[in-house]
């Protein structure tokens, strides 16, 4: 995001190398700066406010300046701030772990801590490599994945990453990681309904398995819905099928519901409650503690530990860890997040207003350049289009999503920006009045970009 005016605070950037930052603008890229927050908006330095259209990074599920958890953190940091997971052990964590449990599908009662989404991923890849190892099946590695599916930004996590790889400088490993098509039904072949659709992606996971080899796939990893992808929400019953699948051929389910868990669909955790899959492996962060404090976690089926425990576990030791697992003062404030869930009612709160926030965003579909609106509970995507009959997108030559999103800042609203699309997944505690505020300057925004396009005659609508 650009910022009107440069300041002393603007020059320190230059010892930042943030995520996600395009090099050749570092001489001379500005950064809108937040002040302060509360509720669903933001403040820049200024006091200009801002909805949090993103609600950060799709994780302040119960919005900015909640006292609660602030006070949750503080009391827990005078009592104990942290704990060497070397052999001890603290309150906090435990029942956390024992909470996550209770709300968490099937069997997944064990937890993993992790500090945030990719190393939560990269604990489930690294245990699924782990748990074939102790059963006497090394050749049983290879992973699954989709394209436009986003995983993390470690080694293994960003190796089944499918989305934009094509510009990136990193090195992946090739070896083991597949990737199969995205479930897009706007993206879907000319001449496919969404149910054959469907069949044709289940069928190419159920192929690349034989390809490879059932003896030696270990796991499916996906996202319930693709979320930085571009809010990819898959046809009527594919991610069941391809869990049925699975089940078939001996491969585990990884469900990626970094984005999805903790009300982001309306419910804990969306796999089962909205897709009907109960996967064998859950990874979660972000809405855990609402983005207060980083911490993530991997939840694991008591039928994968008790295989590999006890008797058979003999001489087998679980080297994978992190310095700050289950760290108490991040502990105590999901505890105190999942608190204030349960005492608003917000998954309540956000399946009865997904429909009306929804409903409003697709009204944006009568502006020429929006060709799709998708999206399920508080998660949704508008991309833009050249033409609304040929699906090309209008990414020009400085990204549509982008010139939208400078525009919504100039009018209050921030949007993640995704080149020729534009994320919105807001803080759950959103109001009817606010959504009709947020679609109202998104409709400007679009309708402004749309304009200068035209003007540049980059776009000939």
């Amino acid at each position: 995001m650009t910022a009107a005016a440069p300041s002393p605070l603007h020059q320190k950037l230059k010892h930042l190398l943030h995520p996600w930052e395009h090099l050749g603008d570092r001489p001379t890229l500005k950064r809108t700066m937040l002040g302060h927050a509360e509720g669903i908006y933001v403040y820049d330095r200024e006091g200009k406010r801002l909805i949090d259209g993103p609600a950060g990074m799709w994780c302040v599920q119960v919005g900015h300046g909640r006292r609660e958890l602030a006070e949750a953190m503080a009391e827990q940091a005078m009592k104990l701030a942290y704990q060497s997971p070397w052999g001890l052990g603290n309150e906090p964590a435990v029942q956390l772990g024992e909470k996550l449990a209770s709300i968490a599908p099937g069997d997944l009662n064990t937890v993993v801590y992790a500090t945030g989404g990719s190393t939560a991923v990269d604990t489930a890849l690294r245990f699924v490599a782990f748990y074939n190892n102790v059963l006497g099946r090394r050749e049983k590695k290879h992973i699954i994945s989709r394209e436009a599916a986003y995983h993390g930004s470690t080694y293994l996590s960003a190796s089944c990453t499918g989305k934009d790889r094509e510009q990136n400088n990193f090195d992946f490993e090739t070896r083991t990681i597949h990737r199969i098509s995205a479930p897009n039904i706007y993206r879907r072949p000319a001449g496919l309904s969404e149910a054959e659709f469907c069949r044709k992606l289940v069928a190419e996971l159920e192929a690349k398995i034989l390809e490879i080899g059932p003896e030696r796939v270990a796991a499916f990893i996906a996202e319930p819905i693709q979320a930085s992808g571009g809010v990819v929400v898959p046809p009527e019953g594919y991610l069941k099928a391809c869990w049925e699948v699975c089940k078939r051929h001996d491969v585990l389910f990884i469900a990626d519901e970094v984005v999805t868990a903790f009300g982001r669909l309306g419910h804990w955790f969306a796999s089962e409650s909205v897709f009907g899959v109960t996967p064998d492996i859950i990874a979660c962060a972000k809405g855990l503690t609402s983005g207060y404090l980083p911490l993530g976690a991997t939840l694991i089926s008591d039928r994968l530990v008790q295989a590999i425990s006890g008797e058979k576990g003999q001489g087998v030791t679980f080297f994978h860890g992190f310095t700050y697992f289950g760290h108490p003062v991040a502990s105590a404030v999901a505890l105190k997040n999942i608190e204030i869930f349960e005492r608003e009612r917000l998954l309540e709160h956000v399946q009865e207003l997904a429909p009306y926030f929804q409903g409003r965003l697709r009204e944006l579909r009568d502006i020429p350049i929006v060709g799709d609106v998708r999206g399920l509970g508080l998660m949704a995507c508008v991309e833009c289009v050249l033409d609304k009959d040929s699906k090309e997108p209008l990414k020009l030559d400085k990204a549509i999503g982008r010139r939208i999103d400078e525009h919504a800042e100039r009018l209050g609203l921030i949007v993640r920006p995704l080149y020729s699309m534009c994320v919105l997944s807001p803080p759950l505690i959103i109001t009817k009045s606010q959504v009709d505020e947020l679609v109202e300057i998104l409709r400007k925004s679009i309708l402004l970009a749309m304009d200068d396009v035209r003007r540049e005659g980059l776009w000939q609508g």
